[in-house]
């Protein structure tokens, strides 16, 4: 029997809006899937064209919430969903909790663990016989220090839970003072200590149904994303299939799916290959990749990567088919604080070598403040080129013609 007002045969989804506004458009859009909207009290991210959304509570029990989600459905006559995907990294904690209450698919409590805390995500890697970087739990520039001088500087201090590498920090002797600083001023925060490592940083993404891996993409990033929050080249390159990868991308994502107990979704994880060629795990995450990096990775092999993506979440095994062979990739414009007086416009980017499109997030008269995160910008490209190092070549082009003027900007 159907859900109310999906069609026989036709699934329904609860999907959580998130910053992946691609793919939920292209959920929304979908004719042959219901969707039904989960929007987190804790999200600043807008509902889509007004449509209804359940706004979810972050206090309320988890089972009240259901129960009144399950009125609201009734209320509103909409399809029931027997499917969930949750692509907002911050919500996880509590999207899963409420879906688990609602009957529906979702991560455990120790998953969303594994999956979100830096801490945590070291046990994971062990579990799956997987090298990381070497890490403690720290409190203090104290004991930033002591492991420093054992593992040697710099050292990466961040937070055991965050995202876009906000209040992630490269440090070196001569900042330990303003660590000090930050530590003692978030008491209520976990903090790690890990290993800088010196290399190339990868991105790593997977497909995965039936606790099958069915493909894995990888990406190369031109600077590690730590140097991106000190203005080097902010991107991430997706490898053409006939590029040789650095290491099994599916073999990897297939330890890390195993290891999480992952059956059905679209894995991330950020990996390095160290000055020595070693390989490194980094992060992980169960969701999306961010920002555009999915559709570079489809653009690369021509296929529709964000279709595969709602396939996998709503029980489907996707169909594979790539048409293309060329490296392609997403490239993020600087923006600086002030009020913009001039900019680029997309036509003038598109015209350069290899620009397969452009958005501007930013215009004349916008005032900007910008964060120190790896997702601020203006605007991104994507970029296309027979390998990887034409891709380069060419983002490098496209920053040395990309045009931003601001003024100063009045409080």
């Amino acid at each position: 029997m159907s859900a109310p007002g999906s069609r026989a045969g036709r699934p329904a989804l609860l999907l959580v809006v998130s910053r992946r506004r691609r793919f939920t458009r292209h959920v929304l859009d979908r004719p042959d899937i219901d969707t039904v909207l989960l929007r987190p009290e804790t999200s600043t991210v807008e509902v889509p064209d007004g449509r209804p959304a359940f706004h979810l509570r972050a206090g309320a029990p988890a089972e009240d919430e259901a129960a009144r989600y399950r009125r609201w459905l009734s209320g509103l006559g909409l399809p029931r969903p027997t499917f969930f995907c949750n692509p907002d990294e911050a919500a996880q904690p509590l999207a899963h909790r409420f879906a688990a209450a609602a009957g529906l698919p979702h991560l455990a409590p120790r998953q969303v663990r594994l999956a979100t805390d830096k801490l945590a995500m070291k046990e994971l890697f062990a579990a799956a016989g997987l090298p990381a970087a070497r890490f403690r739990a720290v409190n203090s520039a104290t004991e930033v220090k002591e492991f420093a001088e054992r593992y040697g500087w710099p050292v990466v201090v961040k937070p055991t839970v965050s995202g876009s590498a906000v209040d992630t920090w490269k440090v070196d002797a001569d900042r330990l003072a303003t660590v000090d600083l930050t530590l003692r001023s978030c008491p209520d925060r976990r903090w790690i200590a890990e290993e800088y490592v010196r290399g190339t940083e990868h991105q790593l993404c997977a497909l995965v149904h039936d606790s099958q891996v069915l493909d894995a993409y990888i990406a190369v990033n031109p600077a590690p994303v730590l140097d991106t929050l000190d203005g080097a080249m902010n991107a991430d390159i997706t490898l053409a299939p006939s590029e040789p990868e650095p290491v099994d991308g599916r073999a990897v994502a297939q330890r890390i799916a195993d290891a999480l107990n992952f059956r059905a979704g679209y894995l991330h994880a950020e990996f390095f290959i160290d000055q020595d060629g070693s390989f490194v795990m980094g992060e992980i995450a169960a969701r999306l990749g961010g920002a555009e990096l999915p559709t570079s990775h489809g653009l690369s092999r021509g296929f529709d990567m964000l279709a595969a993506a709602a396939d996998v979440y709503v029980g489907r095994r996707p169909t594979l088919t790539y048409t293309r062979d060329r490296s392609v990739g997403h490239l993020l414009l600087p923006a600086r604080r002030g009020v913009v007086s001039g900019i680029s416009s997309p036509a003038e980017l598109t015209a350069l070598p290899g620009v397969i499109s452009a958005v501007l997030t930013a215009a004349i008269g916008d005032r900007l403040d910008p964060p120190r995160a790896s997702n601020a910008s203006s605007g991104h490209v994507h970029i296309e080129g027979e390998n990887s190092g034409v891709v380069r070549e060419r983002m490098a082009e496209v920053l040395s013609r990309f045009r931003l003027e601001v003024t100063e900007a009045h409080d």
